[in-house]
Parts: C-alpha cells; structure tokens; sequence
C-alpha cells in the first residue's frame, strides 16, 4: 500500500482551543498534516484520507515540547469557521 502526507498551513487570527489540549493555543500559523492512502483495485490513482494531524510548537506552557496532535477534518474545519482561520496549500505535496 502507498502512502503519502499531503501539507498545509492554517493561521489563526486569534487564540483557539483544540479538544484534548488543556491550554489556549496562541493566534499564528500551523501545519496541518493530511496523510492518505492509496486506495487500491481502480484504474487511475486515487487517495483517502486516513488521518489529519495539527503540529503545536514547543513553548514554554507545554513544556518545551512540540506535539503533533491528530484532528478530525470536521473538527478542523469547525475551528476555522469558528476561530477566523485561513488555509493555504503548500506547493510541496
């Protein structure tokens, strides 16, 4: 099975909050991560998403540790309609 990691980054106008992760999360840009799969048996390449990642910074609340903290695509885009986000594609995908 192939896989692939498709990138992104997001920025948020204002501080946001993330389900599971206990402190506010600070306004500025993150990588969204999507990875995906080959979807095997057709006649043309085709992918599905099996799991979309958001990447937090090392920072001095968590401890110097950056985390790499999986989301649900529905979830994310509740955030960005939520928080006032915009989403670019990076070229590298």
């Amino acid at each position: 099975m192939f896989n692939r990691t498709k990138h992104r980054m997001i920025h948020f106008d204002r501080p946001f909050t993330l389900p599971g992760v206990d402190e506010t999360i600070a306004a500025g840009d993150y990588e969204i991560d999507d990875d995906e799969e080959l979807i095997e048996g057709l006649s043309w390449a085709a992918y599905r998403r099996v799991a979309t990642f958001i990447k937090l910074p090392a920072t001095v609340e968590n401890r110097y540790r950056m985390r790499l903290i999986q989301i649900a695509p529905d979830e994310l885009a509740r955030l960005v309609a939520r928080w006032g986000a915009n989403i670019s594609h990076s070229p590298k995908q």
